[in-house]
């Protein structure tokens, strides 16, 4: 789905935009380098959910938390990475589990889009329910966004936190449950 040819050509217009010389040597393979690294980091328009839904008969009804995932995203505001960790809780339904690592696949697959942390969030959360048939999802993103550290309001160490709470985790003290072992007990 990428077109990496199309991007080098955007590239080597940037450049020229900017007063550079895209024939130089240190910029030469720079819209090469840039194409290659955009098929890379937006890797999940190429890729979804569903290659990725596993699973497994297992009597086990009590929630499971993979926490501290590393993502990495691109603002479609800025065009600008953002990044942090995912926490996911779920309960399983039916008597079935998803592999662990299936959890943080679903992850890359919208964090590797043009995104916005909120929508990025929900999707996740949406597609842990639909595909694995849980009884409740937490999805809780901590990230920071170079869009407000190196540009605009220049404001280094700050965090955007978002979540998304579905099924039965929205009810209380289950809810408290999950934060707190997200947290890590503190």
């Amino acid at each position: 789905m990428i077109d990496t040819e199309r991007i080098e050509k955007a590239v080597r217009e940037i450049l020229l935009a900017i007063g550079e010389d895209p024939d130089r040597e240190g910029l030469k393979d720079t819209p090469k380098r840039v194409a290659k690294m955009y098929k890379e980091v937006l890797a999940g328009y190429d890729d979804s959910p569903e290659n990725h839904s596993v699973l497994f008969t297992e009597r086990y009804d009590e929630m499971i938390i993979v926490k501290d995932i590393p993502f990495f995203s691109m603002c479609e505001h800025h065009m600008l990475p953002f990044f942090g960790k995912i926490h996911i809780a779920y309960i399983p339904g039916e008597d079935r589990v998803t592999g662990l690592s299936k959890l943080a696949r679903i992850a890359d697959v919208y964090a590797k889009r043009l995104q916005l942390q909120e929508r990025m969030t929900e999707q996740i959360a949406s597609a842990i329910m639909e595909k694995f048939n849980a009884k409740g999802v937490m999805v809780v993103v901590e990230a920071q966004h170079l869009c407000m550290i190196m540009r605009g309001v220049k404001k280094p160490g700050s965090f955007t936190i978002t979540s998304a709470i579905k099924g039965m985790l929205r009810k209380e003290p289950t809810r408290t449950e999950a934060l707190f072992l997200i947290k890590g007990g503190k």
